[in-house]
């Protein structure tokens, strides 16, 4: 596999590139993954990997090579071209010293990674399938980097060039597939592997949690958990908290984006802003909320839905999602039944939906009641793995499931 991302990093993509490599070297594969330096969600160095230029470990039977690249605290075009292209320089001229394997596998939205594993694969002569998380090009034009635009067509031509490589394609979500075919490939060569819920379910009663994190029990908590970038349009939160003290708003995680939120919201006592939950809490902060909120900007639509939806269905407290109502991530949001949809980028539309599920705590606990049940039937790690595997058995040869 190769991944830019992968444990110890908890968010995003990583922890599925993780468990999928664990579940295959659990399965008896000698599994391989070809990574960069830990650094996200919060865009910097992990300390125990500064200095590191390159490292290769054992991570619970996964053998992982890791090679240095730049880590850019600020998100632009320019900049993220220069941490793709170090990724990518640094790939080809060391590759991983590893025996010939049966397949690669791509974990993408990274673009140098894309390019890398088709590479790969084909000096191996081996099937190449890259997993779509995320589109770049379609994220460089949607999400309001600087220089987007112009990013967006260059990263457009590399992934067209990893995928028309691909021996099969894998995408989490349906909305992707124009774009992947709108890149040239054939459409019978691409199959569905939605994401599935990584965490546990909470343990601990909802009323512990909340004194322990200094939560007043009748005040309304709406949690965002993740990463803080651009894409995810987080100024609607500090809007709503200003509209309504009595409301406590809370921002969990890191990006590239925080520090400049905390400027924003400096004045707002009612928004908190406070680091990523380690992985035994996670589960039982996201429970503790009485609301889970997902947002991005408008111009957000097919280039990437977000994995928290995964952890917050499994949470079972209602979401909130303010996000275009044409996009993949209000389509999931509707399919699990689990959650309302608001017009992106409007606080006071945010705010009332929150209002609303305050007043009404029965039909607030029954939106939350849907998660678990929507995880148990179509989220379940191992559907999603049983999947991956028939994904790859089939690109290695086997009957098509």
């Amino acid at each position: 596999m190769v991944s830019t991302n992968y444990a110890p990093e908890h968010a995003g993509i990583g922890p599925y590139a993780t468990q999928i490599a664990e579940h295959w070297a659990i399965s008896g594969h000698d599994t391989h993954v070809f990574a960069g330096m830990p650094h996200y969600p919060s865009w910097s160095l992990e300390p125990d990997y500064k200095g590191a230029l390159r490292r290769t470990e054992k991570r619970a039977g996964v053998t992982v090579h890791r090679r240095a690249h730049t880590v850019p605290a600020r998100q632009t075009a320019v900049k993220r071209a220069l941490f793709e292209g170090s990724i990518l320089l640094h790939g080809a001229v060391a590759p991983p010293r590893m025996p010939k394997p049966d397949a690669v596998m791509a974990q993408m939205p990274s673009l140098a990674g894309g390019v890398l594993a088709a590479r790969l694969a084909a000096r191996w002569k081996v099937p190449f399938v890259p997993v779509v998380q995320d589109l770049m090009g379609a994220a460089a034009a949607q999400s309001g980097i600087s220089g987007g635009d112009k990013a967006a067509v260059i990263a457009a031509r590399a992934e067209a060039y990893a995928l028309k490589r691909a021996t099969l394609v894998g995408v989490i979500h349906e909305t992707f597939v124009d774009r992947v075919v709108a890149m040239g490939v054939d459409p019978k060569r691409i199959r569905l592997v939605p994401n599935w819920s990584h965490v546990p379910a909470p343990t601990k009663p909802r009323d512990e949690t909340r004194r322990h994190l200094g939560w007043a029990p009748g005040q309304s908590v709406v949690l965002h958990s993740g990463n803080m970038g651009l894409k995810q349009g987080l100024e609607v939160l500090v809007g709503a908290a200003r509209l309504d003290p009595r409301v406590r708003f809370v921002l969990m995680g890191d990006g590239s984006q925080r520090g400049a939120l905390a400027d924003l919201a400096a004045d707002v006592p009612n928004l908190d802003i406070i680091p990523p939950a380690a992985d035994g809490e996670f589960p039982d902060i996201l429970a503790a909320a009485d609301v889970l909120a997902v947002t991005q900007h408008a111009a957000v639509l097919d280039m990437s839905v977000p994995s928290k939806l995964t952890s917050y269905f499994a949470a079972g407290r209602p979401v909130v999602a303010s996000v275009a109502a044409q996009g993949g991530t209000a389509q999931e949001v509707e399919r699990s039944g689990a959650g309302v949809l608001v017009a992106p980028e409007d606080p006071r539309a945010l705010l009332k939906a929150v209002r609303a599920l305050a007043e009404d705590p029965r039909g607030a606990d029954a939106l939350g009641a849907a998660g678990p049940r929507h995880v148990a039937a179509h989220l379940s790690r191992e559907a999603g793995l049983a999947r991956i595997d028939a994904l790859m058995d089939e690109a290695l040869g086997g009957p098509r499931p």
